[in-house]
């Protein structure tokens, strides 16, 4: 268990290490080296290429087709056996090809960390590789440096530093010294430590290494990434119950056969042709290769919608997705923080809009409708946070940009809205800064002195509005300042006047207000300085401000999202948000876009999450709507407990610490824009704009791609149940002197052509009506539901008896054998395109207008041309032993192969049941 550093005292923190703020000596650094191991990341060995490979053929399917492939070399069926070949390997490879994509998270780790550090040793600051920090080491911290260790900070100088990446805290975290008091503290609020891989955004300082390699808290996340168990996505589990359940119906099927054959004394070369034949029939060999280019197409079409798939099954498991764990930050949001609301001291609040100030309302209702250029109070206080300010307001490729504080900038964009803009007001010489004084942690304000084109000096000033308030003497009241004493400005209401008592109580409302929003508050206000006043020092300047507003600030939910999450709601898929940020500020975001739509939907925080075990968890997470404030463990465990649910989660990030958890999720989503390359490298998905809406459109058409998918499925089964049920009604009809309707090359043809081709196109299908009306499917929920398994057998039973009676027809009629074969190839073939018509809807060929899938179209009259060919060129009779059927035989074939369909397809209409 890793100490909790954060509790100790800086002292202590040394004396525990052993350690002093002169560094370690030379002697003790080569013996820890020894002790604790380079300051690096480790990784378990993974899979060479050739066991990756041999990994495909593992598949049930693959292994039931290499023993049709032996058997047909062994009894001289060379052709059967070389296509069979051919098909397993085309299968192995494009599965390999896949899975060669390899997973370089741990490589994208190692390539965050800081390639050297400067430390204290033996009194002096050394440049040394990173990889040599140890324990006890006094590391140097800059601004602009990454971080080489964890470390506990001993000595900070308006130190921040930018966490997101491993905490998802938007903002940089300004350090402190002070020992933390609590033991239960999340990253985000450790205040006193620096972790590895992070970038110091400001100041100085000195910290001690308390962590290196494995022992940071990368490193605990890089332990996490290597040991969570990647789970099979549904996809993966559908194919691979069809892949045993197809090998359990082959098997069982020679298995009769077998016993029949033996029975009546057959021998053994006939036994082991039937056998052949009937492996082929029932094992739809094209099924892996049709549905990865099914999903391809999907693949493709989504990335017009800005979603990558890094793997071709997370598109299906779209689909399949019953809850949406998203990051707040970026995602939900717009990762820019804004000014949303503004107070101008004269009882008038605004709303920020994104073409200016609109008045909302207030204490003084007859003043709403003033312009914000007519109110001098929100003119003053938009300087004063224009001038009182670092951040930078920049054109950069055409587009307007902010460097800096994400809060400072929040006000530099407002006041560009009122036509202020800082470099001009400078440029002009309107202003000149005379003096800067930082904000810092201890005082909570920032302040500078400015001397306007007058020769005037003032003191502007900006920070937390309950310090202003402390600090001020009055407020800009409709142009005036209006002073008050230092016991009303402190809310000393029982001596405050009538009039100090409302303009106070009006400013406490605001802030409460904006509190109530989780709007980051910030107050501006300014102070006239004397000649006297430009040589005391700014800790004595920083009194006696007048107040000229309040503004609340966010980083806004996206415009987008409050449609998709609506969208989510009405698919049946819950939307969850895990964010490591606030949770008043995630509560409110959350409420504001739809995921909080009751009061019985909970927000719960990490320390919450740490007093539940895995049980109390899985049971809560029904209920909760927000989880705020969490580490890389706790999204892991909330993956974990949403599995154990049944659910099938997304799970989206940007960050170091959402990889674990994206490598866990049945389907996780990484930033493409925002995200760090370990989050790209660790999750199935990739969102080309980081917008949930996104997602939202991803899952549409992963339910499209899985509706085509059952389509597709329906059509090859049933043509495989079709093969196998004329090829068994022969056998047992007709006895141990069987003639088989079809030979092993036929149904070949069949599964992989005259099939296989149209039944594509179906993965191009538009999408049914009720796509994103309906719930999701049940994590257990295979291809065969809603009576889809029943559907394939009946229509497959009908389809082979056709083709035996057919058979049957041409034999008694006197033809050759050859012949009444050629007809049941005739029969089947036409029969399944025929029946690809009514695979297209889950409802019934009379409800689906035949000419709006045209590729459909043009695949059925390519698979006619080819398998007509078959039977009517020499070429084709030579390979497959076919003969050419008299004109007539071949329509009274062509229309008697639309009956099922039509008639089973007419009962359904009518009679509404499903099975059929």
């Amino acid at each position: 268990m890793r100490k909790k550093w954060f509790i100790k005292t800086a002292d202590n923190t040394l004396s525990e290490l052993e350690t002093t703020r002169s560094g370690l000596s030379s002697k003790t650094v080569k013996d820890r080296q020894q002790e604790y191991g380079p300051n690096e990341l480790q990784e378990q060995e993974g899979k060479s290429a050739l066991a990756m490979l041999l990994d495909q053929f593992k598949n049930p399917l693959i292994f039931i087709l290499g023993v049709g492939a032996l058997v047909s070399f062994f009894t001289g069926h060379n052709v059967d056996g070389i296509a069979i070949t051919v098909i397993i390997f085309i299968n192995a490879l494009i599965a390999f090809w896949q899975e060669m994509k390899a997973k370089k998270g741990m490589d994208a780790l190692k390539e965050m960390a800081a390639p050297t550090a400067q430390v204290v040793r033996d009194g002096d600051v050394l440049s040394i590789p990173a990889r040599e920090l140890v324990p006890g080491d006094i590391l140097k911290i800059n601004t602009g440096d990454i971080l080489a260790a964890d470390v506990r900070i001993i000595e900070a100088n308006r130190l921040s530093i930018d966490e997101a990446a491993l905490t998802g805290e938007s903002e940089p975290v300004d350090k402190c010294v002070a020992e933390l008091e609590g033991d239960n503290i999340g990253l985000g609020d450790q205040l006193n430590m620096g972790f590895m891989t992070t970038i110091v955004t400001s100041g100085n300082g000195y910290g001690v290494v308390v962590g290196t390699g494995m022992q940071t808290e990368v490193g605990h996340i890089a332990d996490l990434m290597t040991n969570t168990e990647e789970t099979k996505t549904p996809m993966q589990v559908r194919m691979d119950t069809i892949a045993h359940t197809l090998m359990i119906a082959a098997l069982s099927v020679v298995a009769v056969v077998c016993a029949i054959g033996l029975y009546h004394g057959m021998p053994w070369l006939e036994i082991l042709n039937t056998g052949i034949s009937l492996s082929v029939a029932a094992i739809p060999e094209g099924l892996p290769t049709v549905v990865s280019i099914v999903l391809t197409m999907g693949s493709t079409k989504m990335v017009k919608s800005n979603a990558l798939a890094k793997q071709l099954s997370a598109i299906e498991t779209l689909g399949s997705t019953t809850v949406i764990c998203s990051d707040k930050t970026g995602t939900l949001t717009q990762n820019q923080m804004q000014v949303m609301q503004a107070y101008d001291a004269s009882g008038r609040y605004w709303k920020v809009t994104g073409k200016g100030f609109d008045p909302k309302g207030g204490f003084e209702p007859q003043k709403h409708q003033v312009a914000v250029t007519d109110s001098p109070e929100m003119m003053r206080g938009l300087t004063v946070a224009t001038l009182c300010n670092d951040a930078q307001y920049l054109q950069e490729k055409g587009k307007y940009a902010v460097r800096g504080n994400p809060t400072e900038g929040a006000l530099i964009v407002a006041a560009a809205k009122a036509g202020l803009q800082q470099g001009t007001m400078l440029s002009s010489g309107e202003f000149t800064i005379v003096e800067k004084f930082p904000f810092d942690s201890g005082r909570k304000m920032a302040s500078v002195i400015v001397r306007d084109n007058e020769g005037q000096h003032f003191l502007a000033v900006k920070g937390a509005p309950d310090v202003i308030l402390r600090n001020a003497s009055g407020f800009m009241i409709d142009g005036n300042v209006v002073t008050h004493s230092s016991q009303e400005m402190q809310g000393n209401l029982a001596i405050a006047t009538s009039a100090a008592e409302q303009h106070i109580a009006n400013y406490q409302q605001a802030i409460e207000e904006f509190a109530d929003q989780a709007l980051r508050t910030l107050a501006v206000g300014i102070r006239p300085l004397t000649d006297e006043d430009l040589e005391r020092d700014h800790h004595e300047l920083e009194h006696d401000i007048t107040i000229l507003g309040l503004y609340g600030i966010m980083d806004p939910p996206r415009p987008e999202v409050r449609d998709a999450v609506n969208s989510c709601f009405d698919a049946g898929v819950r939307t969850v948000m895990i964010t490591g940020d606030h949770a008043l500020t995630a509560a409110a975001v959350a409420r504001d876009i739809g995921i909080i739509r009751s009061e019985n939907d909970k927000v719960i925080t990490g320390a919450q999450l740490d007093e539940m075990d895995d049980e109390e968890l899985r049971r809560i997470c029904p209920e909760v709507a927000v989880f705020a404030r969490v580490s890389p463990e706790h999204k892991l465990r909330i993956v974990r407990a949403q599995q154990d649910n049944n659910e099938v989660p997304a799970m989206t990030g940007d960050g170091v610490n959402d990889a674990p958890a994206l490598r866990r999720a049945d389907i996780g989503v990484a930033m493409g824009i925002a995200g760090t390359s370990v989050a790209k490298d660790s999750g199935d998905l990739i969102l080309l704009d980081d917008n949930f809406s996104t997602i939202v459109k991803a899952v549409r058409q992963g339910r499209q791609i899985f509706d085509n998918l059952r389509k597709f499925i329906r059509q090859a089964l049933t043509a495989n149940v079709g093969e196998v049920a004329v090829i068994l009604i022969a056998f047992l009809m007709m006895g141990p002197e069987t003639i088989l309707p079809l030979t092993p090359l036929m149904i070949l043809w069949i599964n992989l052509v005259s099939d296989g081709l149209p039944a594509l196109a179906l993965g191009v299908e538009p999408e049914e009506k009720d796509v994103m009306s309906r719930k999701p499917r049940k994590r257990n929920e295979g291809f065969f539901g809603d009576s889809l398994g029943a559907k394939i057998v009946i229509r497959g039973l009908a389809l082979g008896g056709m083709s035996y009676m057919a058979f049957s027809w041409a034999l008694n009629a006197g033809h050759s054998a050859e012949y009444a074969q050629t007809v049941a190839f005739a029969m089947l073939i036409f029969a399944q395109l025929w029946h690809l018509f009514d695979s297209r809807s889950f409802t019934t060929l009379y409800r689906k207008n035949p000419f709006t899938n045209k590729y459909l179209l043009g695949a059925v009259a390519l698979s006619a041309t080819l398998s007509l060919s078959v039977m009517y060129t020499g070429l084709g009779q030579l390979i497959f032993n076919t003969e050419a059927l008299a004109f007539g035989h071949l329509m009274a074939v062509i229309i008697a192969a639309s009956v099922p369909t039509f008639v089973l397809s007419g009962i359904k209409e009518i009679t509404k049941v499903k099975f059929v």
